[in-house]
């Protein structure tokens, strides 16, 4: 039984008025913001596609970003290797023709000057930047200069020049997410792009009785190979062939040595793991300095760069030696040309790769965009036909109420 007095009609009817107004007010509110979505507990499933597809935006969004920084930073890097490869067919030429030993002393100085200053050139072109000022060519070490010429007195030239140059920047490569778990370096290593000779480390050390006496590990290249206690010189050789680095060892069979090889053009950076000393005691390293001028004095270090090529053929040229000029000189500007041309055509296909990944994502982000809408979007139509019902129906109530809240307990007790 339910007890009726004389507010319980105004009552519900202010409730359910009121009600009406509420439903009203949220679908004015999901039209305003074109959303069926306001709280999680309007549509449970539908909120949770919706902030995956929304994350997944944000997420191809940047990887858009990303690939256009890269690719940017790879047509500048190509312009530039370009050049230094014009550079390079120009030295050669002028060493092919300094190699003719009919030229005199004083023209084959005028050949040592013009490879100078196409060496000031290169040295320019291999510390260039990308228009947000980060070094091209140093590896991870963006913001350093990645090369610093020495200069020197040079026998024939005419005041200082340049004698060595020495990389500065970084091994390894930053990388930049271009799609989902896949990465792509940013920039270039300046000793693996502007280097000529495979790099070969010997020791003066005797390592056949050579026993590891704790277990540590050594860095090649940035590559990580463990040792363990115990291990003779045939299994630290086997574990650095083993690993990932670009790297061959072997004992030397005059001296009975450690030898590391690089396996392609490429300066060899190595160095002992905390706290270990493998290297320094098998005469490889020293503990001073970090890589790559850590090399003990003792070990020998051969293969050179780009630069010492062309400065080997310019002191050549100053000083008239043209059988220098035209045999070793003109074989190191070939090999620095075959590295540099690897690392053009290298550059050129990961800016196809660039290329594709570009264009799936264009691709992608409307379909996602779309199935988001579909989660989230409000029927514009379907809306508008709702709240004219509402509002209709809110009508009729008022009118009705109206009508019969009238009426008092007075009237009946009359």
């Amino acid at each position: 039984m339910q007890r009726i007095s004389t507010n319980m009609p105004n009552d519900d009817m202010q409730y359910h008025l009121r009600l009406r107004q509420w439903r009203m007010n949220e679908l004015q509110n999901r039209m305003a913001e074109q959303t069926r979505i306001k709280e999680l507990r309007d549509d449970p499933v539908g909120a949770a596609h919706s902030s995956r597809y929304q994350s997944l935006l944000v997420r191809l969004n940047r990887y858009v970003d990303n690939i256009g920084t890269v690719q940017s930073n790879y047509r500048l890097s190509e312009e530039y290797l370009k050049s230094a490869n014009e550079v390079l067919h120009r030295v050669r030429e002028i060493a092919v023709q300094g190699a003719n030993s009919t030229y005199s002393k004083q023209q084959m100085k005028m050949m040592g000057i013009e490879v100078n200053q196409l060496l000031n050139h290169l040295v320019e072109a291999a510390n260039a930047r990308s228009g947000d000022g980060q070094a091209l060519f140093a590896g991870d070490r963006v913001d350093s200069q990645p090369f610093r010429a020495l200069k020197g007195k040079v026998p024939g030239a005419d005041g200082q020049v340049i004698t060595q140059v020495l990389y500065t920047g970084g091994m390894a490569n930053n990388a930049a997410e271009v799609s989902e778990g896949s990465y792509v370096t940013t920039g270039l290593a300046g000793n693996q792009v502007f280097w000529a000779e495979q790099n070969e480390i010997m020791s003066d050390v005797d390592a056949t009785s050579y026993v590891v006496q704790r277990d540590s590990s050594i860095l090649i290249d940035n590559s990580q190979v463990d040792l363990k206690a115990g291990d003779n010189i045939y299994a630290v050789i086997a574990k650095i062939n083993d690993s990932s680095a670009a790297v061959r060892a072997a004992l030397d069979p005059v001296k009975n040595s450690l030898v590391i090889s690089s396996t392609y053009p490429h300066q060899i950076w190595i160095e002992d793991g905390a706290p270990g000393s493998v290297l320094r005691d098998l005469g490889i390293t020293t503990d001073f300095g970090k890589p790559p001028n850590n090399i003990a004095a003792e070990a020998r270090s051969s293969g050179g760069s780009v630069f010492d090529m062309i400065v080997f053929i310019r002191d050549k040229l100053f000083s008239g030696e043209s059988l220098h000029v035209g045999g070793a000189g003109i074989k190191g500007l070939d090999l620095a040309q075959n590295n540099l041309l690897s690392a053009l055509a290298e550059l050129g296909s990961k800016y196809e790769r660039l290329d594709f990944a570009h264009s799936r994502i264009s691709n992608e982000i409307p379909e996602i965009q779309r199935r988001n809408s579909v989660e989230m979007d409000i029927d514009i139509a379907e809306a508008i036909m709702n709240l004219k019902v509402l509002e209709y129906t809110h009508k009729a109530a008022l009118g009705t109420a109206a009508r019969i809240m009238q009426p008092t307990l007075l009237d009946f007790l009359r």
